[in-house]
This record gives structure tokens, sequence and C-alpha cells, in this order.
């Protein structure tokens, strides 16, 4: 009986979503509107307070898939038309703030706040606003909720703001409403490395695209840069005590973990990014230490530097793997290196991220559709020997200069192991996922997503990336 009322509910859910489809004159006009609030909080508590709502340019997202169908994401933001109290429009996401509430520092009971923004096509009538998350269970629980009428002249900021940085766009494949957009920003490039900022582009770009599966949906994606100039090259690197004047506030040792970048100006971000289309943004850091980070539907960020000569390929590994946490929502499949997160997949929880399990349902595995045939669940692999080799490399400190020096014959010997397996290019559940050495797994023995190489996403996280290109292009 359970199994026939969720089949009802899918079944409305899809008819709601071919109503507004159809009607997205009926419910929105041409431009976007963004609303910016304040997230704070610490460890189990959580606030929100509205800042400002805008109105930019033509909406660059679906004008067909108007309800979100991945579901993917921490939080979801749902807009109701208030006459009609139709949903008219929702997305997932996930934010800083929620990686945050996992550290030690909140775990103290300090208070952090976060400038956060959602933005969806503007609304032709007064709107509610709703921003929920997930319990443990899974289950979204609504926590922010506020009206926005946009014929009200107080309540949303209309003035046009040219920009004056340049846009260009970088590969154009038709109508963004048709399309993805990606938006390529650049942090630390001064006036006088503006020409290195667009090389870095193209070629990041071209990595992205020879990537499977990009590269066979390439057609499907429109890809934009801004040139924003900052005061000075390079970002802050706090544990060196370097700070620079970089525009976007892009810094090193976010969480205190050295090689995680990320930026909290998200007002600035987003102010800048308003003079072109996007869906998705990418920030590349004018910086030589190995770093980056994504989070899912905010953005993506990459060192664009060698520290070490040779090591271009590291580069290319980072920008793609950190994509693939922004866009397709993808987790970290890897489990040796250090994290700044107490209990990130707390134990018991199937986690949303669709390329790692807890395998609580041995006969139901999320990737069930996709596993090899024959395959067992759980899938031995050869753990022993990898996590042997992983454990000298955990030893190494990786800020000496030279760490890559002594790193290289074993990142060489763990390859090894991952490319001569029997069961590599299989599907399975591989033991080892989400910083977890035990307890959590993963599709596949290798995957853009597990090791610092430059192969290919598994079948697994290609699907899931795949329905994320439909949701925005079909």
């Amino acid at each position: 009986m359970r199994r026939k009322h969720g089949l009802v509910l899918m079944m409305l859910f899809a008819i709601t979503s071919a109503v507004c489809a159809d009607d997205y004159a009926r419910w929105f006009v041409e431009t976007t509107m963004r609303v910016d609030y304040y997230h704070t909080g610490t460890k189990g508590e959580e606030r929100f307070s509205l800042d400002r709502v805008y109105e930019e340019g033509p909406w660059p997202g679906s004008r067909t898939q108007l309800l979100d169908t991945l579901n993917l994401g921490e939080f979801l933001v749902r807009v109701t038309d208030r006459a009609t109290n139709t949903v008219i429009y929702s997305r997932g996401f996930s934010s800083i703030f929620n990686e945050w509430q996992t550290t030690d520092e909140a775990a103290t009971g300090d208070f952090r706040t976060f400038e956060e923004s959602v933005r969806f096509p503007f609304p032709r009538r007064a709107v509610q606003v709703t921003v929920a998350r997930r319990d443990r269970r899974m289950v979204f629980h609504e926590l922010f909720s506020t009206i926005i009428d946009p014929s009200d002249p107080a309540a949303v900021q209309k003035e046009r703001r040219p920009s004056p940085y340049a846009v260009t766009p970088l590969m154009n494949n038709g109508t963004s409403s048709e399309k993805v957009d990606i938006l390529i920003l650049g942090d630390g490039y001064a006036m006088g490395d503006m020409e290195k900022f667009r090389k870095d582009a193209g070629h990041f770009n071209t990595v992205m695209f020879t990537t499977r599966p990009f590269a066979q949906r390439k057609k499907d994606f429109n890809v934009w840069t801004i040139e924003a100039p900052s005061e000075d090259s390079g970002i802050d690197v706090p544990d060196k005590n370097i700070w620079k004047r970089n525009v976007l506030g892009t810094m090193y040792n976010t969480f205190g973990l050295a090689r995680y970048v990320l930026t909290t100006h998200n007002r600035t971000l987003r102010d800048i990014a308003a003079a072109a289309p996007y869906d998705f943004i990418c920030i590349l850091v004018n910086d030589t230490r190995y770093g980056g980070g994504g989070i899912y539907n905010l953005y993506a960020t990459t060192y664009t530097k060698e520290q070490v000569a040779g090591q271009e390929w590291q580069m290319d590994y980072a920008y793609v793997h950190e994509f693939g946490h922004s866009f397709g929502g993808l987790g970290d499949e890897y489990y040796g290196s250090s994290t700044a997160y107490n209990e990130f997949y707390p134990q018991g929880v199937e986690p949303w991220e669709p390329n790692v399990t807890a395998l609580l349902d041995r006969d139901n595995v999320k990737w069930k559709s996709l596993l090899t045939p024959g395959m067992s669940v759980p899938t031995r692999w050869e753990k022993s020997a990898y996590d042997s080799i992983e454990a000298l490399r955990g030893k190494l400190d990786r800020l000496a200069p030279d760490y890559y020096q002594k790193r290289e014959p074993l990142h060489r010997a763990s390859m090894e192991i991952l490319k001569n397996s029997p069961l590599a290019g299989k599907v399975g559940a591989f033991e080892g996922a989400g910083y977890a050495r035990t307890g959590l797994y993963r599709p596949a023995i290798d995957c853009r997503m597990f090791s610092l190489s430059t192969g290919d996403f598994d079948p697994v996280c290609s699907a899931a990336i795949e329905r994320v290109i439909d949701c925005y292009t079909k």
C-alpha cells in the first residue's frame, strides 16, 4: 500500500511539473530575482534573516524544468505563488554554512554568519520564498520563509548597475534557457595578469570538455568569462601570513584546511557575476598551492599555477573534480586525506549524494540499475594494499618543499593498483568513500571523484551529471 501511495505522489508531482513547464509566462517575466539573506548559527542551531532582493538580467535557466526533480543538495528553495498557493519554482542547493556546522569551531558553540543567495525567474506577483533543510531521514523541513511582492516599490532593488568588467562568450552553443551556462571568473589576477586569465579559462574549458561525460554533451553548454581584476596577484594564504587584495575574497585555509579554497564574499561574487547569464560558477585562483573547493549549486574553485614543474595535470584534475561537486552534487569518494569535518556523514544515514552510499539496504543499492551483472555487494577490492600505500603518503607533510618528490612514487604505486585491478571499469559497492575508510561505499574502484588522476567519471557519476544536464536543457 505504501508503494502505491508513493506512486500516486510521483504522478501528481509530474503533472504539477508539466503545468508549470507550459506556463512560464503565466508566473514569470523575463528577468531574474536574486534574494540575499544571512545564515547564522552554530552546531545544531541556525537562523535566517532577509538582506536584500534584486532584479537582475534575463533569466538564464530552463523555462520548462521549473520544479526540482534531482533531489540533490542539503537545502531546497521553493517559490510559491501567493494567490493560488502553487509551487512555481524549486531547486536544491548546499552551502558553506552546512559544511561549517561540522567543524570543531561550530562544535564549541561559536556562532558565525554567512552571506547566501537564491535565484529564480522574476515572478509577476507576490510569492512566498521558503528554504527547507533535510533532517537525518533526508526529509525536508522549512526553516525560513519570506513574502516578496514585486509590485511593492520598496521590496525589490531594480536599479540597473552597468558592469565595468569585460564579458566574453568563450563557448556559445545557443539560447541560454536551452543550455547550461557556466561562468568562469578569476580571483587574484591583477590587471597585468588578464592575458593569463584568458589562457587559463581556455585551457580549463578544454580540459572540462575532453572529459567524459562532458565531452559527449559539449553542445549543451555555453561558457562565459568575466574579467574582474584584483589589486594584487594571488590570494590569501593565512598559514603563511600572506594577504592579498583580491576582488572575490577567495582564500586558502578555509575551516583550517590548507588546501580548501572558498570565498565568503557572496554579495560581491553575485554582483560581479550578474553581468553574464549563468547557471554555475567556476572561480580560477591565480595561485600556486594545490587547492580548490566545490559546493553543490554554489561554485567551484581551482588553483591555476604550477608549484612544481610537470604538475599541471593536478590542476586539470582539480578543476573537473571540484566541478563534479558544484554541478553534479557528487560527493568525495576518497578517504585517506585529512578534512576539517566531524560526522559529515552521520552513521546510519543514507547520503543524498548520488555516488556515496551507507549501504543500509544491500539488495537495493542506490545505483542498482547500473551494477555490473554478477557483482557482489559489497565488492571486495585490493583495499589493504591500497591503504598501506596511502598510510605512507598520509605521513608526508603536504606543505614541505620536497612533498611532491616524496609523494610521486607512492602516487604511482597506488594508481597501479587501481588501473590493474580486474574490477577496473566495473560498477559495484567499494568500501571507502566520503572521508571514511569503512561504512561508506563508492560505485567504482576508481573515478574522478576518488583518485588524484585525470581519468573520466565512473558510470554512476556520469549518469548523475547527465541528469543535471538534462534538467537544464530538455
